[in-house]
């Protein structure tokens, strides 16, 4: 008998992938399913980056790549943080790694030791609380409402805080609530910082640009939290690149560096020709891309009104992203077609397989009251996954 490590043996499977795994089972069987599950743009990469690729290719980028990324690519990263959030990093702050999700693995591995705690502002994206545990970190769930837009306060933070806390993460705009955090509420958050001054802030901006309410604020964008905060971010929604796996982060050059050293023991530099077009994708005004920002405004408010139509579902407008994250705890404890809804997982199987909708259970966020459901999805789809839900719920 194979033994497994108590490593892998106690690790959550990403509820996300699930999901869409179970979704592609039932297609394969012939189920007209509608996926809003998965966290990714239904847009096609823009042409202007699938030609600097094609260029790459043609100019013979194969060979391995600098642990930390191309000089050049590092160099965009930098104008685009100066550019788009006022930030000055220099070369060796700035880390470029397979995606965001492997940025935040290195900087769990570098800082964390066993015991430490984190701070995770409910609800959060699925992969943190992992992230934390595989790296012997305690994970410390801060729980939010949808009557405060899912944001945590300077008051819960205060009294999370433990002499283990290590550090803070938290996204914004947010995956799964689309909160964004103001600049206001960004700075009560570092006043409550200023009194603990060995905790670490990681600042997931990966939906930066995806944000219906206009300006975006970095914790790192104070003075007094430069020196303590970790901005991770890459091009997988803004530009709808999630395949071509290109994350980074700026940070203080002492964790940029241990980032460096884990990742060159893990899996090195990041491919070739994604980092070449990514340079091009930096280099290039926002405004590119604003078309798709542009539909999933149109979407959002779509999916809004349909959902604000069925009774037991409370939405809130979410400011970011491409998710809404409705409470559907008024269905708890009902039993409908046989099959009785006890928990948001009981109602995602549910939809799943009675209304052929994929969604997402919010437990796997922090938040067993709620699903995630994604409108990056056809409006086409949108109109008819709610028809169905609705049909299924009444």
């Amino acid at each position: 008998m194979i033994q497994l490590s108590d490593r892998v043996t106690n690790l959550s499977t990403s509820a996300t992938l699930a999901m869409a795994a179970k979704a592609r089972e039932l297609k394969a069987e012939g189920k007209d399913i509608i996926g809003l599950s998965l966290g990714e743009p239904d847009f096609n990469t823009p042409d202007f980056i699938k030609d600097a690729a094609i260029l790459a290719i043609e100019q013979d980028y194969n060979s391995y790549t600098p642990v930390d990324g191309y000089v050049e690519l590092k160099n965009a990263i930098i104008k685009k943080f100066k550019r788009d959030n006022n930030l000055d990093y220099t070369l060796p702050q700035v880390v470029v790694s397979t995606g965001a999700k492997q940025a935040l693995f290195n900087i769990a591995s570098v800082l964390l030791n066993k015991g430490d705690e984190v701070i995770l502002p409910c609800p959060y994206w699925v992969s943190y609380s992992d992230i934390v545990k595989l790296n012997e970190g305690v994970p410390v769930e801060v729980k939010t409402s949808i009557d405060n837009d899912f944001k945590m306060t300077a008051e819960q933070l205060e009294a999370a805080i433990t002499p283990k806390t290590k550090m803070i993460w938290y996204s914004s705009p947010c995956n799964p609530s689309g909160s964004v955090y103001s600049k206001e509420e960004l700075r009560a958050l570092a006043d409550v910082l200023q009194k603990h001054p060995n905790i670490y802030v990681v600042s997931d901006e990966i939906y930066e640009h995806i944000n219906f309410v206009g300006g975006h604020y970095s914790m790192a964008q104070f003075e007094d939290m430069y020196d303590r905060t970790i901005t991770v971010n890459g091009v997988s929604k803004a530009f709808a690149m999630t395949g071509w796996r290109i994350g980074y982060i700026g940070a203080p050059s002492v964790i940029a560096r241990a980032c460096n050293k884990i990742q060159g023991q893990v899996t090195s530099g990041a491919n070739c020709i994604a980092q070449r077009a990514v340079i091009t994708a930096l280099e290039s005004d926002p405004s590119r891309v604003q078309y798709m920002v542009d539909e999933f405004k149109e979407r959002r408010k779509l999916i809004l009104n349909l959902l604000n139509d069925i009774d037991g579902f409370k939405t809130n407008e979410p400011e970011g992203a491409f998710y809404v994250f409705p409470n559907i705890s008024a269905y708890f404890g009902r039993t409908i077609n046989g099959k009785t809804i006890n928990n948001a997982s009981d109602m995602a199987i549910f939809l799943l397989e009675e209304a052929l909708v994929a969604t997402v259970t919010g437990e796997a966020f922090g938040n067993p009251d709620c699903i995630r459901i994604s409108y990056a999805a056809s409006q086409k789809d949108i109109i008819e996954a709610v028809r169905r839900i609705k049909t299924a719920l009444s």
